[in-house]
């Protein structure tokens, strides 16, 4: 990631098309283990591409219409095995397409934005800093479950380190990686965290709801890269926008 971004920033793109990529994949492959629920994985997988790649040269809109054409032929797709399940299937098939690429694409939108560099180091150094400050102050204080039914080891007191140890990442990383205000930086770093804590909640449920424990088995010990991917995805809209308010291209 760090050499793709410091050789060329816009080689940061293809490893954003990888992700999108692998993520399509483990999610289509954990809704049909989990649940018996089939999306048409080759239709996601090019609507992605789409959606990451064409972000670069056309923006938002060109992510607008791909996201409208995946899900177009998501529709026409799944018509070939017949109406049973038709409706649960088309719905998945969607939210894939919303869920994985489509966030990523945002990720994009920074990218190619003339400081995109300090952009994208400023998102990334964010949501870290929010997992490395919630484990040790969870480890070490962590008595009040945050959300027992759905994530039992999330605690009140390791997300108010994730939220000091991301706002001051976020001061940094915005005062010296993009001239901006530490202030700016700070509350940029705090809506990063909570974005990051609810990804990490919403993939929760995902799971729980289907019956998986992990998306996949590409990382030995930590799941798949959706297990990696859960906190990143969301935050990268909420990066994007932030940024974008707080830190005028």
């Amino acid at each position: 990631i760090l050499t793709s971004l410091l050789i060329e920033r816009h080689f940061f793109i293809g490893v954003l098309g990888l992700a999108a990529a692998v993520g399509t994949w483990e999610l289509a492959g954990a809704l049909r283990r989990g649940a018996g629920i089939s999306v048409p994985l080759p239709v996601l997988l090019v609507g992605g591409q789409a959606m990451v790649w064409l972000a670069w040269p056309f923006g938002l809109a060109a992510m607008a219409v791909a996201l409208a054409g995946t899900a177009l032929a998501v529709l026409l797709w799944r018509m070939r095995t017949g109406a049973e399940n038709y409706l649960r299937d088309v719905s998945a098939g969607v939210f894939t397409a919303a869920y994985v690429p489509l966030l990523c694409a945002f990720a994009t939108l920074m990218t190619v934005a003339p400081d995109g560099m300090g952009r994208i180091l400023t998102f990334m150094i964010c949501v870290v800093a929010s997992d490395v400050g919630g484990y040790t102050a969870g480890v070490l204080a962590g008595k009040h479950p945050m959300a027992p039914t759905i994530s039992p080891k999330k605690s009140w007191e390791g997300f108010a380190g994730s939220l000091v140890s991301g706002m001051a990442a976020g001061a940094l990383s915005v005062t010296f990686l993009l001239d901006g205000h530490w202030w700016a930086g700070a509350l940029t770093g705090a809506l990063l965290v909570v974005c990051a804590t609810l990804g990490d909640l919403i993939e929760s449920m995902i799971k729980r709801d289907i019956g998986i424990k992990d998306m996949g088995n590409l990382l030995p010990g930590h799941g798949g890269l959706m297990d990696r991917l859960d906190s990143l995805l969301p935050t990268a809209l909420v990066a994007w926008a932030a940024l974008t308010l707080v830190v005028p291209g």
